[in-house]
This record gives structure tokens, sequence and C-alpha cells, in this order.
């Protein structure tokens, strides 16, 4: 999957990445700082009809929401150094759920994914653009 998209048409970009991914399932966003992980979890939480406030895991690790597709686990293993880290905070028992999980920074923890895990490189493409690549786990 690729997708190119504008920041004003992020929504759009987030209903097409739904339309072709099969849910519940584990996506892993990888990305530089700044490329717009969180803003695109939050679009596609909008997408799948969260209504509880859709915010940034980076300090909690974990935000659990609700949707009528059920439990949407939002991850962010960017303050985390390790596995074991990861192990301890509970990720794993996400990651194996058989829920949602929105993970950014998957290669901090690289080891603790489901094989059927889908990654994705999400990177600026020029100024208020982005684009959305699947690509091979690390």
């Amino acid at each position: 999957m690729e997708l190119i998209f504008n920041i004003a048409d992020i929504q759009g970009a987030a209903s097409s990445f739904l339309e072709a991914s099969k849910l519940p399932g584990v996506f892993a966003f990888h990305g530089e700082m700044g490329a717009g992980k969180t803003t695109f979890i939050h679009a596609l939480c909008d997408r799948l009809q969260v209504t509880s406030r859709v915010s940034s895991p980076t300090f909690s690790i974990i935000n659990e929401y609700s949707s009528p597709s059920g439990r949407i686990f939002h991850i962010d293993l960017y303050r985390l150094r390790d596995e074991q880290e990861a192990l301890r905070a509970g990720v794993e028992d996400c990651l194996y759920s058989g829920e949602t999980c929105f993970v950014e920074w998957p290669q901090r923890a690289p080891g603790i994914f489901p094989p059927q895990t889908t990654h994705f490189q999400l990177t600026v493409h020029g100024e208020g653009t982005r684009k959305l690549s699947s690509i091979s786990p690390v």
C-alpha cells in the first residue's frame, strides 16, 4: 500500500487506509519525529468513530479507546529503551489481544510483534504532504 496525501485530506487518507486494511490487526508506524504518526492515527480513530479523546500516549505508553468495531490500542514506544521495558509496560498483552493496535516507534521493541503485524513508513513528502508506504518488518 502506498498513500500520498495532503494534511488537509488526512481523513480521506485514513478512510483509504482502513478500506485496504483488515481489522482487527496490528499496524506498526515507523517515521521520524514530526512525520505525522500520531496525527494519522488520530485520523484513523476518527474514521473508526472513537468517541473518547484521542491523544498521544508518549507518557502513558498505551491508550485504549472504544469504537463500534471494538477496542483500539494506541501504543507509543518512543520512551522505552528495549523490549523488556515494553513487556513490563504490558505492550505484548495488547499486541496479542486480537484487538486493533496502532503502534508508533515499533523499532524500540521489534522482537515482541506478532508475525502478522503490518509495518508502514510515514515520511514528509513535501510541504504539507505525507507518504505512507508498506514496508517489510525490521
